[in-house]
C-alpha cells in the first residue's frame, strides 16, 4: 500500500498528508509565496475588525451613559443588534454564493462600515436620537465580512495550508481586537464618543484598496486556491 492510501478525507479522493503522493504540485505549492493575495486579505480582516470591535465593545455604554437607556433596555437592544448581525453574516454569505464571489462582497463592505461609522459619528455629534438606529445599523454592517473572508482565505490557500492560514487569520483578529478597547477607552475619555466614532470610519476606508480583485473568469471561478 503506498504512503497516504490509508488516510484518505471524507471524499476518499485526497489523501489527508501534505506530502501524500496524489496531491499535485499546486496543491502543496506555498500560497504566500510569490502572490500577496493573502496577506491582503489579512490586513483588510484586520482594518475591518477595528470597526466591528468598537461598535459591540462601548454599545451598551454609550446607550446607557449618551443616550440616556435603561441598563434593561439597552441590554435587550444590544441583544437584538447581535441577532440582526448574524443574519447579516449568513445574508452575506447567500449574496457572495449568488455573485460567485467572496471578495466583491467584502469591498462593499467595507465601504458601507466606512459610511456608517461616519454617519453615526456626526449623528452623535449632532445629538440626534436617531444616531441609535444609526448604531444598530452599524452593529450589523461591521460583521457582515467575518465569514466571507475566512471562506475566501481557505478557498485560495487549498487544502493543504488552509489551517494554517486560517490560523494567521484567526490570531490577527483577535490581537487586533484585544488591543481596540483600551485604545479607544482611552480616546473616548479624552476626546468623546463622536471623535472615537470618526476615526473608527478610517480603517474600513483603508481596507477597501486593498481588497484583492477577482481574476477569475467566470468558466473557471471556485477552482482550488484561487480567489472567488
Amino acid at each position: 500500500m503506498r504512503r497516504g492510501d490509508g488516510d484518505l478525507r471524507a471524499g476518499g479522493d485526497r489523501p489527508a498528508a501534505p506530502d501524500a503522493p496524489d496531491a499535485s504540485a499546486g496543491e502543496l505549492a506555498n500560497p504566500y509565496r510569490g502572490s500577496p493575495l493573502l496577506w491582503r486579505i489579512h490586513a483588510v480582516s484586520v482594518l475591518l475588525v477595528v470597526p466591528q470591535v468598537m461598535v459591540w465593545t462601548f454599545t451598551l455604554v454609550w446607550l446607557i451613559a449618551e443616550r440616556g437607556w435603561s441598563p434593561v433596555s439597552a441590554g435587550s437592544l444590544v441583544t437584538a443588534a447581535q441577532v440582526l448581525g448574524a443574519a447579516g453574516r449568513i445574508a452575506a454569505g447567500r449574496w457572495s454564493d449568488r455573485v460567485g464571489s467572496r471578495l466583491r462582497p467584502i469591498r462593499t463592505i467595507a465601504v458601507a462600515a466606512a459610511a456608517t461609522m461616519a454617519l453615526l459619528a456626526l449623528t452623535d455629534w449632532l445629538d440626534w436620537g436617531w444616531s441609535v438606529a444609526v448604531m444598530v445599523v452599524a452593529s450589523v454592517v461591521t460583521v457582515s465580512d467575518n465569514g466571507l473572508a475566512f471562506t475566501a482565505i481557505a478557498e485560495i490557500a487549498g487544502p493543504f495550508w488552509s489551517g494554517r492560514a486560517l490560523g494567521t487569520q484567526n490570531t490577527s483578529q483577535l490581537l487586533t481586537a484585544g488591543i481596540v478597547p483600551p485604545v479607544f477607552g482611552a480616546l473616548i475619555g479624552a476626546a468623546g464618543y463622536p471623535l472615537g466614532f470618526a476615526i473608527c470610519a478610517l480603517f474600513p476606508v483603508l481596507a477597501i484598496p486593498l481588497v484583492p480583485r477577482d481574476n477569475l473568469s467566470d468558466d473557471n471561478r471556485g477552482s482550488p486556491g484561487q480567489p472567488v
